[in-house]
């Protein structure tokens, strides 16, 4: 067995794989996009299938910018939500959040 990155790439190996590209996550033509567009849900997420890795920005319960999984989108009447999960560093380890977040503090990864 070779050590390193003397082998293939994850993208090369998932190329000749034979699976279309639209079927392997993270290996889409475009990135998803994130927000409200033209008042359609935005792309990304929604059908069940797979989340994408955001970032999230200012949670309520801790400041800052934290990686997160975002699972799906909803509409609401003050604008677009993302549900996420996301870690925060408590006293004894670590705690998994899961919430309701305006779009605005979503970011791709």
């Amino acid at each position: 067995m070779n050590r390193g990155r003397s082998g293939r790439s994850l993208g090369d190996r998932a190329a000749s794989s034979g699976v279309p590209g639209d079927r392997v996550p993270g290996f889409s033509e475009a990135p998803p996009r994130y927000g409200p567009v033209a008042g359609a849900a935005p792309a990304g997420t929604g059908d069940g299938k797979d989340g994408r890795h955001c970032w999230v920005h200012d949670p309520p319960e801790t400041p800052g910018t934290w990686p997160g999984l975002l699972v799906e989108w909803r509409r609401r009447d003050d604008g677009w939500q993302g549900r996420v999960v996301y870690t925060l560093p408590r006293p004894h380890g670590p705690a998994l959040v899961e919430a309701w977040l305006p779009a605005a503090r979503l970011e791709p990864r």
